[in-house]
């Protein structure tokens, strides 16, 4: 149905997301690999919640879950270019603890037990907590957003995410005047996760946002993805999106929350701290050495699009860095 509300800068049609098996290969750019090519995006998903799959590997319902996908989707967030194919973004994936190459986690992430699953939330809070995904699940205020997300490799897509916004979790925990930033840590098992056996790296994977960061509306912490369940190549059963910074501050798979009053040190500012800094906008005026990112390449279609300030969400946290 025609829509003639005045759309706001960042926003996109929604029926130009990037498909979803496009999203999960980042770390092959980091052994200066070149961007490989995919095969053209399918069919475009319309107004209602996304379609849930069924030949993708690692995603599996319980109760819980039957109950709550496919959620409904926030009209808020809209896009502006098609979705990512689902099969794309399932097999062209970043997760190191799984291997290097984009195409590991698909098949080796599958070995990553997530029930039972519980994250421990702490630290600088007045009420503690550690809770079960599932009680989770049951608690927070769950739906459907379409997100852009933008690679330092300089690929991109656009995807559905299901979950709840990040300041939900916090204000359960109440958080203390004292905190200022919010550290996350994902799980540490070296013998499910090959990658973690490379001792001489800083695991477990750490990442971290400022309160102020963790607390705006946008950041949102995912439990799904398409429609269903987070499969585990995408981080399953809770990852971080912030869809205006770059792709490696998202974190999976995590168990861990704590609230403190330092910035934390985390896995890639420790390795490369040079090439991967700790604030991670999106910024297409800042060069790397390796990868452009004033032009950006989406998965599955290859088109090449100019890359946006704060990856076109700047009306919402723009304020954070003035």
């Amino acid at each position: 149905m025609a829509n003639y509300i005045k759309k706001k800068d960042w926003q996109i049609s929604e029926n130009l997301a990037t498909p979803e098996s496009a999203y999960l290969r980042r770390r092959e750019f980091i052994q200066g690999t070149a961007l490989t090519s995919l095969v053209t995006v399918g069919a475009l998903y319309g107004c209602g919640p996304s379609t849930p799959p069924n030949s993708l590997p690692g995603v599996e319902w319980n109760d819980t879950e039957k109950s709550i996908y496919p959620a409904k989707r926030n009209s808020e967030f809209e896009l502006d270019r098609p979705m990512t194919d689902e099969k794309i973004a399932g097999t062209y994936n970043n997760f190191y603890e799984f291997g290097t190459d984009k195409a590991d986690p698909v098949n080796y992430a599958q070995k990553l037990n997530t029930r039972p699953w519980k994250v421990e939330v702490g630290g600088l809070v007045n009420k503690p907590k550690t809770i079960d995904i599932d009680d989770l699940l049951k608690t927070m205020p769950i739906e459907e957003r379409l997100y852009r997300l933008r690679c330092v490799e300089a690929w991109a897509m656009a995807v559905p995410w299901t979950g709840f916004a990040f300041k939900e979790l916090l204000k359960l925990v109440e958080p203390k005047s004292s905190a200022t930033h919010v550290k996350m840590e994902t799980f540490y098992q070296p013998f499910t996760a090959q990658g973690q056996l490379a001792f001489w790296e800083p695991w477990a994977y750490t990442e971290a946002l400022t309160i102020e960061e963790a607390m705006n509306e946008i950041t949102f912490l995912a439990t799904g993805i398409y429609g269903h369940p987070l499969s585990n190549q995408h981080g399953a059963p809770i990852r971080l999106a912030v869809p205006w910074k770059y792709g490696f501050k998202s974190i999976k798979s995590i168990v861990k929350i704590e609230l403190v009053d330092y910035k934390p040190m985390t896995f890639w500012t420790t390795l490369q701290g040079l090439e991967y800094d700790f604030t991670a906008n999106v910024n297409p005026g800042i060069p790397h050495p390796r990868w452009p990112q004033n032009r950006e390449k989406m998965l599955g279609t290859g088109a090449i699009r100019a890359t946006m300030p704060y990856n076109g969400y700047g009306k919402y946290v723009a304020q954070l860095y003035s």
